[in-house]
């Protein structure tokens, strides 16, 4: 382990337990934790318990539909972070216009499909092109904003691994799903989707905490430049209050010159006859 990968070289720092605190925090609040689990795999649930009961595409996405706006109201009442339950909104509305007008159950799950694919893709070009989306989502949150890319070395490395297992992860899940839609039933997708909807999830979580609790605590920018701020203004009342105690000195100092100055010229002034 290199001496960057302890600390960070400059900055703000945070003990051990404060960074794996508020990293803890962040990632429940980033990924909608437990209810975010909630939102947008149970709609899923309802639509393929449905259609293997009643084999109503209709009935299934309606209900599902309807779920989903439910928990978002709810979220609403509560006072709660909407993002996740909107998010889960749009990608059941999507889904359900899908399968109702093709006629094709599995057609329910498609836009989340694709939707899954297209992260996974943009994790694995964030880490390539060394941009890590799981550092851009989580360094504001942490108040680190992107100093990670610079003045951290060890935290931009564990960004860099959590997103390629987000990435990799999600592509894994996008191969098993793929085949099914194509060559396999609405039951069988929707079946194994909903069991690929938590799982998945829970391992890409775990394993960024884990990346992250071995890395570097965040250089705190929010702070720094809080500090910049009352370190400028101290500097400006210092400057300023020297500026009054020299003012009553310099006139002082100026008015003796002044009188000495008028008194030598009345010596040198010649005498009157």
């Amino acid at each position: 382990m290199t001496p960057d990968d302890k600390t960070p070289p400059t900055g703000h720092r945070r003990t051990a337990a404060d960074s794996r605190a508020a990293a803890d925090t962040a990632l429940l609040e980033a990924f909608g934790g437990v209810r975010g689990m909630v939102d947008t795999t149970v709609p899923g649930l309802v639509f393929v318990l449905l259609y293997t009961i009643k084999r109503d595409i209709h009935l299934a996405a309606i209900a599902a539909l309807g779920l989903s706006v439910l928990l978002g109201l709810t979220r609403l009442v509560r006072k709660e972070t909407l993002k996740h339950a909107f998010s889960g909104v749009f990608g059941v509305a999507f889904g359900a216009i899908f399968a109702m007008m093709s006629g094709d159950a599995k057609n329910f799950y498609l836009p989340g499909m694709l939707y899954t694919l297209g992260l996974a893709i943009a994790y694995i070009l964030s880490a390539i092109f060394r941009f890590p989306l799981i550092g851009v989502l989580l360094g504001p949150m942490l108040k680190e904003n992107l100093s990670w890319r610079t003045r951290n070395p060890g935290r931009f490395r564990a960004y860099t691994r959590s997103t390629w297992a987000w990435g990799l992860i999600l592509l894994a899940k996008s191969a098993v799903l793929f085949p099914l839609y194509w060559w396999g039933d609405a039951t069988q997708l929707g079946w194994v989707k909903v069991v690929l909807g938590i799982p998945p999830f829970l391992l890409c979580v775990y394993l960024t905490w884990i990346f992250l609790a071995k890395a570097p605590p965040p250089i705190d920018v929010i702070a720094e430049m809080e500090a910049e701020e009352k370190a400028e203004r101290d500097r400006e009342r210092a400057k300023a209050e020297a500026d009054k105690a020299v003012d009553p000195l310099l006139s002082e100092w100026t008015g003796q010159i002044v009188s000495e100055a008028r008194t030598e010229s009345a010596d040198r002034r010649p005498p009157r006859h």
